[in-house]
This record gives C-alpha cells, sequence and structure tokens, in this order.
C-alpha cells in the first residue's frame, strides 16, 4: 500500500517563492509508484488551499497556486483519521516552507498537536534554527567559534542610533554584514563598507524582521555541509561556494546563476573531518531531526567557524542540500525517501513514550 504524503508549502514569508521552487523540484523527485502526493498550498496571505491527489511532476509553479477550496488550518485536519472515510488519510506531511510562520516551528507546532509525523526538525530546532541569534548563543555556549556580532530590535534603534552606530565602528571591522534574524535565503541581507551603507542597511533590514543582526566580515572560503538523520546523523561530502558578487545573496542564489559551486570541494581529509565534526555537533546542539545543512567559514589556517545552520534548506535544482547528497551518492528520489522514513520512525518513537503519570 502506497504511504500518503502532503507536500505543504507557499507561506505567508518573503520566501514564498522559494518555497514554490522547491515543491516543484520534490514533486519531480518523489515516486510516484510508492507514494500518493496530495498537495497543500498556503498562499501569501495565509489562506490554505487543497486539491486533489498529485499524480504526476509538477513543471511550472504556476500550477502550484491553485484556487480551489479555499479553506483554513482546518486543511490538514481533514487529513486526519475519519471514521469510514480512509481515501485521504496523510501519512506524512513534507513542509517545504522557508523563513517565518512555516520553518521556524511554527507549522511544526500545528503538526505535533495534530499527532501528524511530518518530515524534518521538530518546534525546537526550528525555532533556534530560525532566530540567528538564538543560534549564535547556544554555538558559543557550546564552544563553537564563530564570527563577532552586534544584534539589537527596531525599538533599541530608534532610541539610540549614535550609540549602536559607535558600538559597531569599535568593535567591529569593516566590511559588516547586516541580516533580518529571522529569514534565510539572503533575503534582506546586506554587505556594506561605511557609515552611510550601514545606516541604510540596517533601515531595509528592518523592513524584514524586528531584530537584526551585524555581522563582522571574514576573507574565507564559504563551505556547507548536507546533515541527514535522527540520533545517528551522518554528513555529505563538503561543497564550496564560489560567488562571482561581493556575497552569496538571494538573486546570486535563486534569480540570475551568477554563483558558481565546487562539489566536492577541494578539502583535505582532516578538514573534511573537522567540517563534519562540526556539523554533527551544530545538529546535535540544536536537537535537529531529519536534515541541516551547516554553513561555514574556512580561514587559510584551515579554522572551522559555523556561520549558521538551516533547518529547511531548500530543494531546488541549484540547491546545495541536495547536490550534496547525490555527489555522495544518494539520489534525489532517494535523499527523499530516507526523510519521509526518518520522519516515521520518529513519530513511532514519539509514540512510545508515557504521556501520563506512572503509564496510567
Amino acid at each position: 500500500m502506497k504511504i500518503k504524503v502532503g507536500l505543504l508549502y507557499g507561506g505567508k514569508s518573503a520566501e514564498h517563492e522559494v518555497s514554490l521552487l522547491t515543491a516543484r523540484a520534490v514533486s519531480q523527485a518523489i515516486n510516484f509508484d510508492k507514494y500518493e502526493v496530495y498537495p497543500i498550498f498556503i498562499t501569501k496571505t495565509g489562506e490554505w488551499r487543497k486539491e486533489g491527489q498529485l499524480t504526476a511532476a509538477v513543471e511550472s509553479i504556476e500550477s502550484l497556486q491553485f484556487g480551489s477550496e479555499i479553506t483554513n488550518p482546518n486543511t490538514i485536519t481533514s487529513f486526519l483519521p475519519q471514521q469510514g472515510d480512509d481515501t485521504t488519510q496523510l501519512d506524512v506531511i513534507f513542509p517545504l516552507l522557508h523563513g517565518p510562520n512555516g520553518e521556524d516551528g511554527t507549522v511544526q507546532g500545528l503538526l505535533e498537536v495534530l499527532n501528524l509525523p511530518y518530515v524534518g526538525n521538530g518546534v525546537l530546532a526550528s525555532a533556534a534554527g530560525m532566530d540567528k541569534v538564538v543560534m549564535k548563543q547556544l554555538f558559543a555556549q557550546a564552544g563553537l567559534s564563530q564570527v563577532p556580532y552586534i544584534y539589537f530590535i527596531n525599538r533599541e534603534w530608534k532610541k539610540n542610533q549614535n550609540d549602536l552606530l559607535q558600538k559597531m565602528e569599535e568593535s567591529l571591522q569593516w566590511p559588516l554584514f547586516v541580516k533580518p534574524a529571522n529569514l534565510g535565503s539572503s533575503v534582506g541581507i546586506s554587505r556594506v563598507t561605511n557609515r552611510q551603507e550601514l545606516i541604510k542597511a540596517i533601515e531595509y533590514a528592518f523592513k524584514y524582521d524586528r531584530k537584526i543582526i551585524v555581522e563582522q566580515g571574514i576573507m574565507a572560503r564559504e563551505i556547507e555541509m548536507s546533515v541527514l538523520g535522527n540520533d545517528e546523523p551522518r554528513c555529505s561530502v563538503a561543497g564550496e561556494v564560489l560567488p562571482t558578487k561581493d556575497f552569496y545573496d538571494y538573486e546570486a542564489k535563486y534569480e540570475d546563476g551568477t554563483t558558481n559551486y565546487a562539489i566536492p570541494a577541494q578539502v583535505s581529509v582532516e578538514l573534511q573531518g573537522k567540517l563534519e565534526d562540526a556539523a554533527i555537533r551544530a545538529f546535535k546542539i540544536l536537537d535537529c531531526s531529519g536534515l541541516v545543512r551547516a554553513d561555514f567559514f574556512v580561514t587559510d589556517e584551515e579554522e572551522v567557524i559555523i556561520n549558521e545552520v538551516n533547518t529547511m534548506p531548500g530543494f531546488t535544482p541549484i540547491s546545495m542540500y541536495p547536490k550534496l547528497w547525490m555527489e555522495s551518492g544518494l539520489s534525489y528520489s532517494d535523499l527523499i525517501e530516507e526523510l519521509i522514513q526518518l520522519a516515521l520512525e520518529r513519530h513511532e518513537e514519539k509514540q512510545q513514550l508515557e504521556h501520563s503519570k506512572d503509564g496510567e
């Protein structure tokens, strides 16, 4: 009997379009001989929509943005087991949402409450992985090397702009990178080299989040690792980002094709081991499950500095996460199958836990 999989994508986020690209790519990779696939679309305004079974790969993202049966999160509950109706009881949800309201633990919390198995990280890992500040604080406590940074909220910026600018100029070295704390895919990020650019970049980042982070730039290689598993995660080969622009921004990632990759990256056996160790440590620090892409800086002295982890890396045709696994010998289709199995295993493990005192 085929496993019924719900693809959950779209979302009320600046990364809505990235999610659509990911959903299309997954539909083109999933094995329809093993799985029944049901698309669940969340619009930019937060409306939940569903259609019937998807029976073939999707060729255009437009076809994923269907307009029938406008509902709400009850779309999910309609897939829960109901007496006398087993036609659309989903066995597992595959969240393909990026950014806030999807990758940040909110949807994961909904699925936990509904007791539905789902692919990927749980509430804690998703929330901590979405907030770059919280993530960095956890990594610092565990002793992982990071670049110097400062963070602040919009209210602090409005009250103490001059003090914050002085603090950044005194404690950080140019160039600086200004980022929203709770977005991925390089949305809202700017590279700046002077105070005037810094002010403009901060105002720009605050359009996307109430909290931002300002990091010191570093001359280093950008290396990424894909991690897969639950309690015993494993790593892929390393990949290197070779941007032709000043930094790896949204356009370079998804639109203009100006970024090149080295897959596998040219790293020594010793450096590969360091990267694997750091990636798995980061995975366990956040209590991750399923999948993570860990991003690092590597200096000329081969010091490994963690940048961040992405708890829902993209699955687009140009995304690093699936590319690294393909280079490691795991195909797109097999990767998706393993992620689904990991989700079902984790859910089954949770079902064995006692939920009342002394097993009553």
